[in-house]
Protein backbone atom coordinates (compact mmCIF):
# COMPACT_ATOMS: atom_id res chain seq x y z
CA UNK A 1 0.00 0.00 0.00
CA UNK A 2 2.81 2.35 0.97
CA UNK A 3 4.68 1.32 -2.20
CA UNK A 4 1.68 2.16 -4.40
CA UNK A 5 1.29 5.56 -2.64
CA UNK A 6 4.96 6.35 -3.21
CA UNK A 7 4.69 5.37 -6.91
CA UNK A 8 1.64 7.59 -7.31
CA UNK A 9 3.41 10.51 -5.64
CA UNK A 10 6.29 10.01 -8.05
CA UNK A 11 4.01 10.95 -10.93
CA UNK A 12 2.70 14.11 -9.18
CA UNK A 13 3.80 17.53 -10.26
CA UNK A 14 5.53 19.88 -7.86
CA UNK A 15 2.37 21.99 -7.59
CA UNK A 16 0.30 18.91 -6.69
CA UNK A 17 2.78 17.84 -4.03
CA UNK A 18 2.80 21.31 -2.49
CA UNK A 19 -1.00 21.35 -2.35
CA UNK A 20 -1.02 17.91 -0.73
CA UNK A 21 1.40 19.03 1.99
CA UNK A 22 -0.78 22.05 2.76
CA UNK A 23 -3.88 19.88 2.98
CA UNK A 24 -2.20 17.46 5.38
CA UNK A 25 -0.99 20.34 7.55
CA UNK A 26 -4.55 21.68 7.81
CA UNK A 27 -5.84 18.27 8.80
CA UNK A 28 -3.13 17.90 11.44
CA UNK A 29 -3.97 21.34 12.85
CA UNK A 30 -7.67 20.45 13.11
CA UNK A 31 -6.85 17.15 14.79
CA UNK A 32 -4.61 18.85 17.37
CA UNK A 33 -7.31 21.43 18.10
CA UNK A 34 -9.95 18.74 18.70
CA UNK A 35 -7.57 16.82 20.96
CA UNK A 36 -6.85 19.94 23.01
CA UNK A 37 -10.55 20.70 23.41
CA UNK A 38 -11.30 17.16 24.59
CA UNK A 39 -8.41 17.28 27.07
CA UNK A 40 -9.42 20.66 28.49
CA UNK A 41 -13.05 19.56 28.63
CA UNK A 42 -12.09 16.53 30.69
CA UNK A 43 -10.06 18.75 33.03
CA UNK A 44 -12.98 21.08 33.47
CA UNK A 45 -15.24 18.17 34.23
CA UNK A 46 -12.88 16.83 36.89
CA UNK A 47 -12.00 20.18 38.43
CA UNK A 48 -14.13 23.23 37.87
CA UNK A 49 -12.30 26.38 36.95
CA UNK A 50 -12.93 29.38 39.14
CA UNK A 51 -14.91 32.04 37.37
CA UNK A 52 -14.60 35.59 38.66
CA UNK A 53 -18.02 36.67 39.83
CA UNK A 54 -19.07 40.25 39.48
CA UNK A 55 -19.27 41.87 42.90
CA UNK A 56 -22.69 43.30 43.75
CA UNK A 57 -22.38 45.87 46.59
CA UNK A 58 -26.16 46.11 47.01
CA UNK A 59 -26.21 42.65 48.56
CA UNK A 60 -24.06 43.73 51.51
CA UNK A 61 -24.35 46.14 54.38
CA UNK A 62 -21.58 48.54 55.38
CA UNK A 63 -20.27 50.06 58.59
CA UNK A 64 -17.96 52.88 59.60
CA UNK A 65 -14.82 51.64 61.35
CA UNK A 66 -11.37 52.92 62.24
CA UNK A 67 -8.18 51.08 61.32
CA UNK A 68 -4.85 51.44 63.11
CA UNK A 69 -1.88 50.28 61.07
CA UNK A 70 1.90 50.53 60.85
CA UNK A 71 4.36 50.82 58.00
CA UNK A 72 8.09 51.19 57.46
CA UNK A 73 8.38 54.23 55.24
CA UNK A 74 11.77 53.67 53.62
CA UNK A 75 10.28 51.94 50.60
CA UNK A 76 7.45 54.42 50.02
CA UNK A 77 7.04 57.89 48.62
CA UNK A 78 5.22 59.06 51.73
CA UNK A 79 1.70 58.24 52.85
CA UNK A 80 -0.53 60.43 50.71
CA UNK A 81 -1.40 59.58 47.10
CA UNK A 82 -1.53 62.49 44.68
CA UNK A 83 -3.52 62.02 41.48
CA UNK A 84 -1.67 62.71 38.22
CA UNK A 85 1.62 62.81 40.10
CA UNK A 86 4.02 60.06 39.11
CA UNK A 87 6.34 59.15 41.98
CA UNK A 88 9.50 57.01 41.92
CA UNK A 89 8.08 54.85 44.72
CA UNK A 90 4.51 53.84 45.55
CA UNK A 91 2.65 55.64 48.33
CA UNK A 92 1.28 53.84 51.36
CA UNK A 93 -2.19 55.17 50.62
CA UNK A 94 -2.44 53.66 47.16
CA UNK A 95 -1.11 50.28 48.37
CA UNK A 96 -3.73 50.29 51.14
CA UNK A 97 -6.46 51.28 48.67
CA UNK A 98 -5.57 48.40 46.34
CA UNK A 99 -5.75 45.92 49.23
CA UNK A 100 -9.16 47.24 50.30
CA UNK A 101 -10.41 47.02 46.72
CA UNK A 102 -9.04 43.52 46.16
CA UNK A 103 -10.75 42.32 49.34
CA UNK A 104 -14.00 43.97 48.15
CA UNK A 105 -14.16 45.84 51.45
CA UNK A 106 -14.85 49.15 49.70
CA UNK A 107 -16.65 49.98 46.48
CA UNK A 108 -16.24 53.69 45.81
CA UNK A 109 -18.44 55.48 43.30
CA UNK A 110 -16.57 56.44 40.16
CA UNK A 111 -17.51 60.08 39.76
CA UNK A 112 -14.08 61.14 38.53
CA UNK A 113 -14.26 59.21 35.27
CA UNK A 114 -10.72 57.89 35.78
CA UNK A 115 -11.76 54.24 36.01
CA UNK A 116 -11.55 51.65 38.75
CA UNK A 117 -7.74 51.47 38.73
CA UNK A 118 -7.30 55.01 40.02
CA UNK A 119 -7.29 55.69 43.78
CA UNK A 120 -10.78 56.88 44.61
CA UNK A 121 -12.39 57.20 48.04
CA UNK A 122 -15.75 58.59 46.91
CA UNK A 123 -18.57 57.34 49.12
CA UNK A 124 -16.20 55.60 51.57
CA UNK A 125 -16.29 58.30 54.30
CA UNK A 126 -12.52 58.07 54.27
CA UNK A 127 -10.37 60.20 56.57
CA UNK A 128 -6.70 60.00 57.58
CA UNK A 129 -5.00 61.20 60.72
CA UNK A 130 -1.50 62.07 59.50
CA UNK A 131 0.39 62.58 56.26
CA UNK A 132 3.95 61.34 56.51
CA UNK A 133 6.73 62.40 54.14
CA UNK A 134 8.81 60.13 51.96
CA UNK A 135 10.83 57.71 54.09
CA UNK A 136 8.94 58.50 57.32
CA UNK A 137 7.41 55.52 59.14
CA UNK A 138 4.26 55.20 61.23
CA UNK A 139 3.46 52.73 64.00
CA UNK A 140 0.07 54.14 64.90
CA UNK A 141 -1.45 55.67 61.78
CA UNK A 142 -5.27 55.80 61.89
CA UNK A 143 -7.90 56.09 59.19
CA UNK A 144 -11.67 56.13 59.28
CA UNK A 145 -13.48 54.30 56.49
CA UNK A 146 -16.82 52.73 55.60
CA UNK A 147 -16.33 49.06 54.68
CA UNK A 148 -18.33 45.97 53.80
CA UNK A 149 -19.81 44.13 56.78
CA UNK A 150 -21.02 40.63 57.55
CA UNK A 151 -24.16 42.08 59.10
CA UNK A 152 -27.22 41.10 57.07
CA UNK A 153 -28.55 44.11 55.16
CA UNK A 154 -31.25 45.96 57.09
CA UNK A 155 -34.72 45.51 55.61
CA UNK A 156 -36.73 48.68 55.17
CA UNK A 157 -40.45 48.83 56.03
CA UNK A 158 -41.33 49.16 52.38
CA UNK A 159 -39.30 46.10 51.47
CA UNK A 160 -40.74 44.18 54.42
CA UNK A 161 -44.31 44.99 53.40
CA UNK A 162 -43.61 44.01 49.82
CA UNK A 163 -42.28 40.61 50.91
CA UNK A 164 -45.17 40.10 53.33
CA UNK A 165 -47.68 41.04 50.65
CA UNK A 166 -46.09 38.60 48.20
CA UNK A 167 -46.35 35.75 50.68
CA UNK A 168 -49.99 36.55 51.49
CA UNK A 169 -50.85 36.92 47.81
CA UNK A 170 -49.48 33.46 47.18
CA UNK A 171 -51.68 32.22 50.00
CA UNK A 172 -54.67 33.94 48.41
CA UNK A 173 -54.08 31.97 45.23
CA UNK A 174 -54.29 28.76 47.23
CA UNK A 175 -57.33 29.60 49.33
CA UNK A 176 -59.28 32.85 49.37
CA UNK A 177 -59.73 34.15 52.93
CA UNK A 178 -63.07 35.30 54.27
CA UNK A 179 -64.27 38.67 53.06
CA UNK A 180 -63.93 40.19 56.55
CA UNK A 181 -60.17 39.59 56.35
CA UNK A 182 -59.92 41.91 53.38
CA UNK A 183 -59.52 45.66 53.85
CA UNK A 184 -59.60 48.73 51.62
CA UNK A 185 -59.57 47.63 48.00
CA UNK A 186 -59.50 43.98 48.90
CA UNK A 187 -55.83 43.64 49.83
CA UNK A 188 -54.81 41.75 52.97
CA UNK A 189 -53.86 43.91 55.95
CA UNK A 190 -50.07 44.05 56.16
CA UNK A 191 -47.97 44.35 59.31
CA UNK A 192 -45.35 47.11 59.37
CA UNK A 193 -42.95 44.80 61.19
CA UNK A 194 -41.76 41.37 60.18
CA UNK A 195 -39.81 39.85 63.04
CA UNK A 196 -38.83 36.75 61.10
CA UNK A 197 -37.05 38.82 58.46
CA UNK A 198 -34.96 40.79 60.97
CA UNK A 199 -34.19 37.86 63.29
CA UNK A 200 -30.89 37.09 61.55
CA UNK A 201 -29.79 40.74 61.82
CA UNK A 202 -30.69 40.97 65.51
CA UNK A 203 -28.61 37.87 66.29
CA UNK A 204 -25.54 39.42 64.66
CA UNK A 205 -22.65 40.22 67.03
CA UNK A 206 -20.89 43.35 65.78
CA UNK A 207 -17.46 42.01 66.80
CA UNK A 208 -17.44 38.20 66.89
CA UNK A 209 -19.51 37.72 63.72
CA UNK A 210 -17.74 40.46 61.79
CA UNK A 211 -15.18 40.19 59.01
CA UNK A 212 -11.68 39.87 60.58
CA UNK A 213 -10.46 43.05 58.92
CA UNK A 214 -6.79 42.96 60.10
CA UNK A 215 -6.42 39.34 59.02
CA UNK A 216 -7.99 39.91 55.59
CA UNK A 217 -5.93 42.99 54.81
CA UNK A 218 -2.61 41.65 56.15
CA UNK A 219 -2.87 38.76 53.69
CA UNK A 220 -2.95 41.26 50.83
CA UNK A 221 -0.58 43.95 52.08
CA UNK A 222 3.24 43.80 51.73
CA UNK A 223 5.26 42.73 54.76
CA UNK A 224 6.25 46.30 55.69
CA UNK A 225 2.61 47.43 56.05
CA UNK A 226 0.56 45.78 58.77
CA UNK A 227 -2.92 46.47 60.16
CA UNK A 228 -2.59 46.34 63.94
CA UNK A 229 -6.16 46.90 65.14
CA UNK A 230 -9.64 48.04 64.24
CA UNK A 231 -12.29 49.96 66.14
CA UNK A 232 -15.89 48.78 65.67
CA UNK A 233 -17.52 51.74 67.42
CA UNK A 234 -16.14 55.09 66.26
CA UNK A 235 -18.50 58.09 66.57
CA UNK A 236 -21.01 58.43 63.74
CA UNK A 237 -19.29 61.65 62.62
CA UNK A 238 -15.78 60.24 63.10
CA UNK A 239 -12.96 61.96 61.25
CA UNK A 240 -9.46 60.58 61.81
CA UNK A 241 -8.05 64.02 61.09
CA UNK A 242 -10.29 66.33 63.10
CA UNK A 243 -11.15 63.98 65.99
CA UNK A 244 -7.48 63.35 66.78
CA UNK A 245 -6.43 65.57 69.69
CA UNK A 246 -2.84 64.39 70.08
CA UNK A 247 -0.21 63.12 67.69
CA UNK A 248 2.91 61.45 69.03
CA UNK A 249 6.24 61.28 67.21
CA UNK A 250 9.57 59.64 67.95
CA UNK A 251 12.89 60.34 66.25
CA UNK A 252 15.69 57.81 66.76
CA UNK A 253 19.42 58.49 66.66
CA UNK A 254 22.65 56.93 67.91
CA UNK A 255 25.38 58.13 70.25
CA UNK A 256 27.82 58.73 68.63
CA UNK A 257 25.75 60.08 65.75
CA UNK A 258 28.39 59.24 63.14
CA UNK A 259 31.82 57.64 63.02
CA UNK A 260 34.11 59.48 65.47
CA UNK A 261 37.80 60.00 64.91
CA UNK A 262 40.60 59.53 67.40
CA UNK A 263 42.08 62.97 66.74
CA UNK A 264 41.06 66.21 68.50
CA UNK A 265 38.12 67.97 66.95
CA UNK A 266 38.73 70.35 64.07
CA UNK A 267 39.40 73.95 64.81
CA UNK A 268 36.04 75.65 65.28
CA UNK A 269 34.17 72.41 65.95
CA UNK A 270 32.96 73.82 69.26
CA UNK A 271 31.85 77.30 70.20
CA UNK A 272 31.87 79.13 73.48
CA UNK A 273 28.38 78.93 74.98
CA UNK A 274 28.90 80.90 78.20
CA UNK A 275 27.30 79.35 81.25
CA UNK A 276 25.77 76.61 79.08
CA UNK A 277 29.17 75.34 77.91
CA UNK A 278 30.26 71.90 79.13
CA UNK A 279 33.38 71.73 81.26
CA UNK A 280 35.51 70.41 78.42
CA UNK A 281 34.29 73.25 76.20
CA UNK A 282 34.81 71.38 72.92
CA UNK A 283 33.02 68.54 71.13
CA UNK A 284 34.70 65.57 69.53
CA UNK A 285 33.34 64.86 66.07
CA UNK A 286 30.54 62.34 66.04
CA UNK A 287 29.56 62.66 69.71
CA UNK A 288 26.51 64.60 70.85
CA UNK A 289 26.04 66.63 74.03
CA UNK A 290 22.90 64.85 75.25
CA UNK A 291 22.43 67.14 78.25
CA UNK A 292 22.40 70.22 76.06
CA UNK A 293 19.87 68.55 73.77
CA UNK A 294 17.65 67.73 76.75
CA UNK A 295 17.80 71.36 77.87
CA UNK A 296 16.81 72.58 74.41
CA UNK A 297 14.03 69.99 73.97
CA UNK A 298 12.43 71.04 77.26
CA UNK A 299 12.04 74.58 75.90
CA UNK A 300 9.70 73.35 73.14
CA UNK A 301 7.00 72.47 75.67
CA UNK A 302 3.94 74.70 75.89
CA UNK A 303 2.18 76.97 73.42
CA UNK A 304 4.66 78.61 71.05
CA UNK A 305 4.93 80.17 67.61
CA UNK A 306 6.72 77.67 65.33
CA UNK A 307 6.87 79.71 62.11
CA UNK A 308 10.70 79.50 62.19
CA UNK A 309 10.62 75.75 62.84
CA UNK A 310 8.57 74.57 59.85
CA UNK A 311 8.15 74.94 56.12
CA UNK A 312 5.52 77.47 55.08
CA UNK A 313 2.67 75.91 53.10
CA UNK A 314 1.42 78.90 51.12
CA UNK A 315 -1.48 76.93 49.64
CA UNK A 316 -3.14 76.88 53.07
CA UNK A 317 -2.62 80.60 53.71
CA UNK A 318 -1.82 79.96 57.39
CA UNK A 319 -1.40 83.03 59.58
CA UNK A 320 -1.49 81.42 63.05
CA UNK A 321 1.60 79.29 63.71
CA UNK A 322 1.04 78.69 67.40
CA UNK A 323 0.98 75.02 68.35
CA UNK A 324 0.84 73.35 71.77
CA UNK A 325 3.49 70.78 72.68
CA UNK A 326 2.61 68.41 75.55
CA UNK A 327 5.80 66.34 75.72
CA UNK A 328 9.28 67.14 74.38
CA UNK A 329 12.21 65.16 75.74
CA UNK A 330 15.35 63.23 74.87
CA UNK A 331 15.44 59.68 76.24
CA UNK A 332 17.80 56.75 76.03
CA UNK A 333 16.11 53.67 74.58
CA UNK A 334 15.95 51.20 77.46
CA UNK A 335 17.05 47.58 76.88
CA UNK A 336 13.44 46.46 77.43
CA UNK A 337 12.45 48.62 74.45
CA UNK A 338 15.10 47.25 72.11
CA UNK A 339 14.00 45.08 69.18
CA UNK A 340 12.79 41.57 70.10
CA UNK A 341 13.47 42.20 73.82
CA UNK A 342 10.23 40.37 74.67
CA UNK A 343 11.90 37.00 74.05
CA UNK A 344 13.61 37.30 77.46
CA UNK A 345 10.28 37.57 79.28
CA UNK A 346 8.83 34.58 81.22
CA UNK A 347 7.07 32.24 78.88
CA UNK A 348 9.31 33.14 75.94
CA UNK A 349 12.81 32.55 77.33
CA UNK A 350 14.49 29.16 77.37
CA UNK A 351 14.67 28.31 81.09
CA UNK A 352 17.03 25.42 80.43
CA UNK A 353 19.54 27.51 78.56
CA UNK A 354 22.65 28.67 80.38
CA UNK A 355 23.07 31.61 78.03
CA UNK A 356 22.47 34.98 79.62
CA UNK A 357 22.27 38.37 77.95
CA UNK A 358 25.48 40.31 78.02
CA UNK A 359 25.56 43.09 80.56
CA UNK A 360 27.61 46.23 80.86
CA UNK A 361 28.04 49.38 78.82
CA UNK A 362 26.73 49.19 75.29
CA UNK A 363 28.02 51.42 72.51
CA UNK A 364 26.65 52.96 70.39
CA UNK A 365 23.65 53.86 72.54
CA UNK A 366 20.24 54.50 71.04
CA UNK A 367 18.36 57.68 71.91
CA UNK A 368 15.02 59.07 70.83
CA UNK A 369 13.43 62.49 70.71
CA UNK A 370 9.82 62.07 71.94
CA UNK A 371 7.34 64.71 70.88
CA UNK A 372 3.60 64.92 71.66
CA UNK A 373 1.45 67.75 70.38
CA UNK A 374 -2.09 68.68 69.45
CA UNK A 375 -1.18 69.39 65.83
CA UNK A 376 1.93 70.03 63.77
CA UNK A 377 2.88 72.27 60.89
CA UNK A 378 4.46 71.08 57.66
CA UNK A 379 7.89 69.51 58.41
CA UNK A 380 7.76 70.95 61.92
CA UNK A 381 9.15 67.86 63.68
CA UNK A 382 12.11 67.55 61.31
CA UNK A 383 13.01 71.23 61.75
CA UNK A 384 12.80 70.90 65.54
CA UNK A 385 15.15 67.91 65.68
CA UNK A 386 17.54 69.59 63.21
CA UNK A 387 18.04 72.44 65.70
CA UNK A 388 18.57 69.92 68.51
CA UNK A 389 21.31 68.19 66.51
CA UNK A 390 23.13 71.50 65.98
CA UNK A 391 22.92 72.13 69.74
CA UNK A 392 24.08 68.57 70.48
CA UNK A 393 27.16 69.15 68.30
CA UNK A 394 27.79 72.37 70.29
CA UNK A 395 27.47 74.42 67.13
CA UNK A 396 24.61 76.33 68.76
CA UNK A 397 23.46 77.02 72.31
CA UNK A 398 20.12 75.84 73.78
CA UNK A 399 18.79 79.39 73.92
CA UNK A 400 18.58 79.33 70.12
CA UNK A 401 15.25 77.55 70.59
CA UNK A 402 13.85 80.52 72.51
CA UNK A 403 15.07 82.95 69.87
CA UNK A 404 13.48 80.99 67.01
CA UNK A 405 10.13 80.76 68.83
CA UNK A 406 10.08 84.53 69.38
CA UNK A 407 8.28 85.82 66.30
CA UNK A 408 8.87 89.44 67.26
CA UNK A 409 12.66 89.23 67.48
CA UNK A 410 12.92 86.66 64.67
CA UNK A 411 10.01 87.31 62.27
CA UNK A 412 11.68 85.55 59.33
CA UNK A 413 13.13 82.05 59.36
CA UNK A 414 16.90 81.73 58.89
CA UNK A 415 17.98 79.35 56.13
CA UNK A 416 18.89 75.91 57.49
CA UNK A 417 18.34 72.28 56.51
CA UNK A 418 15.74 70.09 58.20
CA UNK A 419 16.69 66.64 59.51
CA UNK A 420 16.40 63.40 57.55
CA UNK A 421 12.96 61.77 57.58
CA UNK A 422 14.03 58.12 57.74
CA UNK A 423 14.48 57.89 61.58
CA UNK A 424 11.14 59.64 62.19
CA UNK A 425 8.07 57.64 63.28
CA UNK A 426 4.47 58.74 63.71
CA UNK A 427 4.20 56.75 66.92
CA UNK A 428 0.52 57.07 67.82
CA UNK A 429 -2.67 59.06 67.29
CA UNK A 430 -4.84 59.75 70.34
CA UNK A 431 -8.62 60.25 70.34
CA UNK A 432 -9.63 61.23 73.89
CA UNK A 433 -13.03 62.26 75.19
CA UNK A 434 -13.69 65.97 75.11
CA UNK A 435 -13.79 66.29 78.91
CA UNK A 436 -10.67 64.16 79.56
CA UNK A 437 -7.76 66.39 80.54
CA UNK A 438 -5.41 63.39 80.72
CA UNK A 439 -5.85 62.83 76.97
CA UNK A 440 -6.31 59.05 77.27
CA UNK A 441 -7.33 57.32 74.06
CA UNK A 442 -11.05 56.52 74.20
CA UNK A 443 -11.20 54.36 71.06
CA UNK A 444 -12.19 50.71 71.56
CA UNK A 445 -9.38 49.02 69.65
CA UNK A 446 -9.59 45.32 68.80
CA UNK A 447 -5.95 44.35 68.34
CA UNK A 448 -4.96 41.58 65.97
CA UNK A 449 -4.35 38.40 67.93
CA UNK A 450 -6.21 39.47 71.08
CA UNK A 451 -9.10 37.49 72.57
CA UNK A 452 -11.83 39.23 70.57
CA UNK A 453 -9.89 38.89 67.33
CA UNK A 454 -9.02 35.24 68.01
CA UNK A 455 -12.70 34.36 68.44
CA UNK A 456 -13.52 36.22 65.23
CA UNK A 457 -10.84 34.36 63.31
CA UNK A 458 -11.81 31.00 64.79
CA UNK A 459 -15.41 31.61 63.82
CA UNK A 460 -14.59 32.66 60.25
CA UNK A 461 -11.56 30.51 59.41
CA UNK A 462 -11.75 26.84 58.51
CA UNK A 463 -8.06 26.11 58.01
CA UNK A 464 -6.66 24.07 60.89
CA UNK A 465 -3.14 25.35 60.21
CA UNK A 466 -4.14 29.00 60.65
CA UNK A 467 -2.91 30.71 63.80
CA UNK A 468 -5.53 32.43 65.93
CA UNK A 469 -3.10 34.43 68.08
CA UNK A 470 -0.30 36.91 67.65
CA UNK A 471 2.30 34.17 67.31
CA UNK A 472 2.29 31.03 65.18
CA UNK A 473 1.90 30.48 61.45
CA UNK A 474 0.15 33.50 60.00
CA UNK A 475 0.35 35.40 63.30
CA UNK A 476 1.12 39.11 63.27
CA UNK A 477 4.20 38.80 65.50
CA UNK A 478 5.59 35.98 63.33
CA UNK A 479 5.24 38.23 60.29
CA UNK A 480 7.04 41.04 62.08
CA UNK A 481 9.76 38.67 63.34
CA UNK A 482 10.48 37.55 59.78
CA UNK A 483 10.79 41.15 58.61
CA UNK A 484 12.94 42.13 61.61
CA UNK A 485 15.20 39.09 61.28
CA UNK A 486 15.93 39.94 57.66
CA UNK A 487 16.95 43.49 58.57
CA UNK A 488 18.83 42.24 61.66
CA UNK A 489 21.02 40.00 59.55
CA UNK A 490 21.88 42.99 57.39
CA UNK A 491 22.81 44.92 60.54
CA UNK A 492 24.95 42.07 61.90
CA UNK A 493 26.84 41.60 58.65
CA UNK A 494 27.38 45.32 58.11
CA UNK A 495 28.42 45.78 61.77
CA UNK A 496 30.84 42.85 61.65
CA UNK A 497 32.40 44.22 58.48
CA UNK A 498 32.69 47.65 60.15
CA UNK A 499 34.53 46.16 63.14
CA UNK A 500 36.76 44.11 60.86
CA UNK A 501 37.69 47.14 58.79
CA UNK A 502 38.33 49.30 61.86
CA UNK A 503 40.54 46.64 63.42
CA UNK A 504 42.77 46.03 60.40
CA UNK A 505 46.12 47.78 60.04
CA UNK A 506 46.76 50.82 62.20
CA UNK A 507 44.25 51.41 64.97
CA UNK A 508 44.73 55.17 64.83
CA UNK A 509 41.91 56.70 62.81
CA UNK A 510 43.01 60.28 62.40
CA UNK A 511 40.89 62.70 60.45
CA UNK A 512 42.26 64.35 57.36
CA UNK A 513 43.60 67.84 57.90
CA UNK A 514 41.59 70.72 56.52
CA UNK A 515 39.03 73.36 57.34
CA UNK A 516 35.90 71.41 56.31
CA UNK A 517 33.40 70.47 58.98
CA UNK A 518 30.97 67.61 59.48
CA UNK A 519 27.41 68.49 60.44
CA UNK A 520 24.97 65.77 61.42
CA UNK A 521 21.34 66.07 60.28
CA UNK A 522 19.90 62.69 61.19
CA UNK A 523 20.94 60.72 58.10
CA UNK A 524 23.32 57.79 57.78
CA UNK A 525 26.33 60.09 57.91
CA UNK A 526 27.33 63.71 58.36
CA UNK A 527 27.27 66.42 55.71
CA UNK A 528 30.61 68.06 55.01
CA UNK A 529 30.54 71.85 54.81
CA UNK A 530 33.03 74.70 54.91
CA UNK A 531 33.03 77.21 57.73
CA UNK A 532 29.96 76.88 59.94
CA UNK A 533 27.75 79.99 60.01
CA UNK A 534 25.58 80.37 63.14
CA UNK A 535 21.82 80.11 62.48
CA UNK A 536 20.93 83.66 63.50
CA UNK A 537 23.66 85.08 61.25
CA UNK A 538 22.36 83.40 58.14
CA UNK A 539 20.25 84.79 55.31
CA UNK A 540 16.55 85.08 56.19
CA UNK A 541 13.69 83.60 54.22
CA UNK A 542 10.74 85.71 53.09
CA UNK A 543 8.20 86.58 55.74
CA UNK A 544 5.00 84.56 56.11
CA UNK A 545 2.97 87.52 54.91
CA UNK A 546 5.07 87.85 51.75
CA UNK A 547 4.97 84.11 50.97
CA UNK A 548 1.18 84.02 51.35
CA UNK A 549 0.72 87.21 49.31
CA UNK A 550 2.90 85.94 46.46
CA UNK A 551 1.02 82.65 46.31
CA UNK A 552 -2.39 84.35 46.44
CA UNK A 553 -1.39 86.70 43.64
CA UNK A 554 -0.12 83.84 41.50
CA UNK A 555 -3.24 81.81 42.14
CA UNK A 556 -5.50 84.72 41.28
CA UNK A 557 -3.66 85.34 38.02
CA UNK A 558 -3.89 81.64 37.22
CA UNK A 559 -7.65 81.60 37.81
CA UNK A 560 -8.16 84.63 35.61
CA UNK A 561 -6.15 83.13 32.77
CA UNK A 562 -8.27 81.65 29.93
Amino acid sequence: MAKQRNESYARWTQEQLTQRVLTLEDQLHDLQKKTTERTSGAAVGSRKQKVAREFNPSKYSTRLIALKFAYLGKGYNGYEYAANNTTPLPTVEEVLWKALMKACLIYPSDSSGEGTDSVNWNGCEYSKCGRTDRGVSAFGQVIGIRVRSNRPPATSNASTNEKAFTRQRLNLNKSMPPIEDLVGDGFPELSLEDESLDQESSDFDSIYDEIPYPQVLNRLLPADIRVLAWCPTPPSDFSARFCCQERQYRYFFTQPAFNPTSSPSHEGAGRSMGSDAPKNGMAKEGWLDIEAMKDAAERYKGLHDFRNLCKIDASKQITDFKRRIFVSEIQEVAPASEPAAYVSLPGFSDTGSQAKPASGHKTPKIYMFTLHGSAFLWHQVRHMIAILFLIGQRLESPDLVDRLMDAESTPQRPAYEMASGTPLVLWDCIFPREDDETRQDAMEWIYAGDEHDCRMRTHSTTSSSQSFGKAGVGGLVDDMWTLWHERKMDEILAGTLLNLTAGQGSHTMCAAKGTSKKVYQGGNGPRTIGRYIPILERQRMDSVKEINRRYATKKALHLEAP
